[in-house]
């Protein structure tokens, strides 16, 4: 005798069709140009990979762009949450304003982000003119430029945890004789922790791989404010190949090490939740 099942239909095809649409398309989009790359890598060999990252000016742009990208994303990571809370938990004037101008970032082509900030960080720019120390051309103006494009993805990655986070168990905590402080350090900053590692890693991917918004404000000198990805350019366009291909296979390697760190924190974050 055959049961009726309850279940409803699901509105997408079967897990076969929809499996392999899925899978094809990564694989056109994400997996094959990857392994591309890595097998380009393989065929110039781990000797030469290491000679060219070897190199002086191959070390500092790594350095500068691993160093600043971090530091932008652990930036993020506090004035995010911040700005998050605020608009989340707090109702001014001029709120959604706010909130629109987060995904700007977003919609602003890197070129205009990078002559903008440029305009105004420069010597004789709006801000710039009135610091007492030197951003543009130097590696302050990266970090900038690297907070500057890195600061949504943390605010919109919290602001729908935020949004679930029920005040009456903050009300309960302070009922139960919990300062502020306590009630934010062991009840809402447990429950933000997989939030806050995923804008992370996010900024930190974004802020890695960015070159429009840099090149403008970062003067790309050599050993002293020179990234990347500009250096991947400048081999590309001296056509030397093997070169560019080295330094992307050892940047593609990196991220991946450290986004898979970042992923596996945060499934021992989450198991720990779950006990």
């Amino acid at each position: 005798m055959r049961t009726l099942s309850l279940r409803a239909p699901s509105p997408m095809p079967g897990f076969g069709l929809a499996g392999g649409i899925t899978m094809t398309m990564l694989s056109i989009i994400v997996l094959i140009p990857i392994a591309a790359l890595l097998a380009r890598g393989a065929d110039i060999g781990f000797g030469q990979i290491l000679a060219t990252v070897g190199t002086e000016r191959v070390l500092s742009a790594l350095w500068l762009s691993f160093r600043l990208a971090f530091l932008a994303a652990l930036f993020n990571l506090v004035f995010g949450l911040a700005i998050a809370w605020m608009l989340v938990r707090y109702d001014f004037p001029g709120r959604r304003i706010i909130d629109a101008a987060v995904d700007l970032p977003f919609a602003l082509p890197t070129a205009v982000a990078g002559i903008a900030l440029t305009a105004l960080y420069s010597g004789n720019g709006w801000i710039g003119q009135w610091l007492p120390f030197k951003v543009s051309f130097t590696p302050v103006g990266v970090w900038v430029a690297l907070t500057f494009i890195g600061l949504p993805f943390v605010v919109r990655t919290l602001q729908p945890v935020l949004e679930d986070l029920q005040k009456e168990v903050e009300e309960a905590s302070a009922i139960l004789g919990a300062s502020r402080w306590q009630t934010f350090t062991r009840v809402i900053l447990p429950t933000l922790t997989p939030a806050l590692l995923t804008g992370f890693a996010l900024a930190f991917a974004r802020a890695l791989g960015e070159y429009g918004s840099v090149i403008f404000i970062a003067g790309n000198l050599p050993m002293v404010s020179e990234i990347t990805p500009l250096l991947i350019i400048t081999k590309l366009e001296q056509f030397d190949v093997p070169g560019a291909t080295a330094i992307a296979v050892v940047m593609l390697v990196a991220a991946f090490v450290m986004l898979l760190a970042i992923n596996g924190l945060q499934a021992w974050t989450r198991s720990r939740q779950g006990r």
